[in-house]
């Protein structure tokens, strides 16, 4: 046998177990208050002392429940001599270590305690009390305990906690480091509900973090870079709320600090992350107008071109493992650099300032290319190819001169990309995602990867269509088809019951752009939408699309696309058989003929009390986008005249013409506009041309007059001919 001097290693916690199986056993059999006193104290001892393994921790729980735990926490009347709180210390004890389980901590009657929790915290509490910063040591363990289960984070903000926190960070109260910890991880599981339930402590806390941020004069401000992302709000709040303003001019002018120093790479990285944040949050509302505002703004954007070009240029393509998150940072900046060029209304940019950075984000993009091609087919399900498309993407819909052929390389890959992606969603509706890249703080989190690639490459398509060698590319690698299964798919998201979580206004866009490549296509290419079976099937759509759109409010401009397109595809599929006086052929005609004919109406001159020709109040919106539309529409519409026959019947049933020739007669003839008098005189010669019915309606309503005043000289000499 082992001397005492020798014991066995573990022997004393073998003792110590011992004694704790004594005082169980006297909990289990105590027969008043004080016996159960003074066992628990004991007890309470093991469990600060850290000398609970999970199967004592369940035997504890078996001894006394939640019920004794509960009359503690309820008690506000100590044995004589103790201090005040020493039942409820004794009872948070007893709950901090039940939440070491985490089946315990999911419990309802942990979760009940939650308000008493806040409580604790909001109460004064003396470092120099053992007991009570005791308590609150507890409760913020419980507090963890909770938010790492899965019901968590949504019981703590909807009973109150976000604002405790937030209140005892504010006041600096003991413990306020916790807190802060608390605040970051329950933003970062359940960002929405914290910003709706808290709002103005939230921004208080935001308030003071920036303040700090802006004033630090050491290590602290580089540290502040990682936090204060998780302290950004949905947007517009930043912007709009009255605190905004403040916090982002100490944002700014932290950052402006940071940025115009020498950084290592490990203090630049950080000032990065944030800076891609605010420009997240609210575009570069935060970068103050003037000189000092643009150089800023120039210094960022050539900051975030040379920490791409210094990963992605690298031979070895490993290199950007690890650094995807500040590469997708740069992303954000270069993108709003990006939008700064085009800007033309009060621009943040000199014009000479704006050439340098379209010159340097070019160096970029160019290696942004180079790593897609070295890598991209490798990794195509990984998130920072996706936000290499993404912002390559946006490069292209604004600048297509510079790297055209490199452009045209990659071309296969950005098609084969998107398309893998697509095909992912083919059998669950693809929902297009937040603009925000996944793996940056401060964008919309806890997102999964987008797969809706398409919508970023829509506007760079609608450019690459119009040139010759792209759309040859763009074309042999299937995008027709492509684009017309992602219009349908699109199509069915808008009209979905009830509509999805996805942004509406982000799908009709899609839908919009994508009518505009087809458009490109079907200018450039008529041959192939003869020849491409698709393009017989995106007519059918269009054709059931268009009725439905317009008797909505709301969705006028997508209704101009589709009209449009539907119109100039018609000339060309005049023989398929879907458009052969089907009632769905009909159904667009008459839709058509009601957006071409309500766009303009009579109103009177305020200078010369005449009436003037004008663009009616319900298009008056819209006209800046739908006007080339609705021109090229009238265009269109008039050439299908003649190609089907049962079309002027319609018209005239419709009493377009009618209508319109009264409308020129109202009007004071120079409000008239030449295009304008162009596009009526292609509708009334060509009804005129192809229906002799029309062409006596037409002059029934004096219409060789109205020919003659206006200038129209080849629907008067038609009227003219026998």
């Amino acid at each position: 046998m082992a001397s005492d001097s020798g014991a066995a290693p573990g022997a004393g916690n073998a003792a110590g177990n011992t004694t704790l199986e004594r005082c169980l056993d006297v909990l289990r059999d105590a027969k008043n208050d004080s016996e159960q006193f003074a066992a628990l104290l004991l007890v309470t001892k093991a469990v600060r002392a850290g000398e609970v393994d999970c199967k004592t921790r369940r035997r504890i729980f078996d001894a006394v429940g939640f019920t004794f735990p509960n009359r503690l926490l309820a008690s506000r009347e100590p044995p004589a001599g103790c201090p005040e709180h020493v039942f409820r210390a004794l009872g948070l004890t007893l709950l901090t270590c039940f939440c070491t389980d985490p089946e315990l901590a999911r419990h309802s009657q942990i979760l009940n305690k939650i308000p008493t929790f806040n409580d604790i915290l909001a109460s004064p509490c003396n470092p120099d009390d053992t007991y009570t910063s005791s308590m609150i040591d507890d409760v913020y363990q419980c507090l963890g305990a909770v938010l790492a289960t899965a019901r968590g984070p949504r019981e703590l903000v909807s009973r109150g906690t976000v604002s405790a926190l937030c209140q005892v960070y504010l006041k600096n109260s003991y413990g306020h480091d916790h807190a802060l910890q608390l605040l970051q991880g329950l933003l970062a599981t359940a960002e929405a509900r914290c910003w709706q339930r808290a709002t103005p402590d939230l921004m208080a806390v935001l308030g003071k973090l920036s303040e700090m941020f802006h004033r630090a004069e050491d290590m602290t401000k580089f540290q502040m870079c990682a936090i204060l992302p998780h302290f950004m709000p949905p947007p517009p709040l930043l912007t709009q709320h009255p605190q905004g303003s403040k916090c982002l001019h100490n944002l700014y002018r932290g950052l402006a600090s940071i940025l115009s120093s020498r950084l290592s790479q490990l203090q630049r990285d950080p000032a990065l992350k944030l800076a891609a944040c605010l420009s997240q949050a609210c575009g570069s509302e935060w970068i103050p107008a003037g000189n000092a505002g643009s150089k800023f703004l120039a210094l960022l954007v050539n900051l975030a071109c040379v920490e791409v070009r210094l990963c992605l240029e690298e031979p070895d393509p490993a290199t950007v493992d690890g650094k995807e998150e500040v590469m997708t940072a740069c992303y954000i900046l270069i993108e709003m650099g990006i939008l700064e060029c085009m800007r033309e209304e009060k621009p943040l940019l000199k014009e000479k300032q704006k050439v340098q950075l379209v010159g340097t984000m070019g160096e970029a993009f160019g290696a942004v290319i180079y790593y897609l091609r070295q890598v991209g087919w490798e990794k195509l399900g990984e998130p920072f190819i996706f936000a290499s498309v993404r912002i390559l993407g946006a490069w292209m819909a604004e600048e297509t001169s510079s790297l055209k052929q490199e452009i045209c390389d990659l071309l296969p890959f950005l098609v084969h990309y998107a398309k893998t992606l697509f095909r992912k969603e083919d059998k669950a509706m693809c929902f297009p995602q937040q603009t925000a890249v996944p793996g940056v703080p401060g964008s919309p989190k806890d997102s999964a990867l987008p797969t809706d690639a398409l919508r970023f490459l829509l506007p760079a398509l609608c450019h690459l269509t119009a040139e010759d060698r792209p759309r040859e590319i763009l074309i042999s690698e299937g995008v027709p088809a492509l684009l017309r299964e992602y219009f349908l798919r699109q199509w069915q998201v808008l009209t979905s019951e009830p509509q999805p979580l996805a942004p509406p206004d982000s799908v009709e866009v899609s839908l919009q752009t994508t009518c505009g490549v087809f458009l490109n296509l079907v200018v450039t290419t008529p041959d192939l939408i003869r020849q491409d079976g698709c393009f017989s099937s995106l007519m059918d759509t269009l054709m059931k699309s268009l009725p439905f759109l317009l008797p909505r409010q709301g969705h006028l401009v997508l209704a101009a696309n589709v009209a449009t397109l539907g119109l100039m595809m018609a000339r060309i599929l005049a023989s398929i058989p879907v458009l052969q006086e089907t009632p769905s052929a009909q159904a667009f005609f008459e839709a058509a003929i009601h957006f071409l004919s309500q766009a303009h109406a009579a109103r009177e001159d305020p200078t010369s009390k005449s009436l003037a020709m004008a663009v009616v109040p319900d298009y008056e919106a819209a006209w800046a986008d739908i006007r080339e539309l609705w021109f090229l529409g009238m265009q269109a519409f008039a050439s299908c005249m003649t190609l089907f026959p049962w079309l002027p019947y319609m018209v005239l049933q419709s009493s377009w013409p009618q209508d319109l020739l009264a409308l020129l007669g109202q009007v004071a003839p120079d409000s008239v506009d030449f295009e304008l008098i162009a596009v009526f005189q292609g509708i009334l010669l060509e009804l005129a041309r192809a229906s002799q019915q029309g062409k006596e309606v037409i002059m029934s309503q004096r219409g060789k007059e109205w020919a003659n005043l206006y200038g129209m000289a080849a629907l008067e000499q038609c009227l003219c001919e026998l």
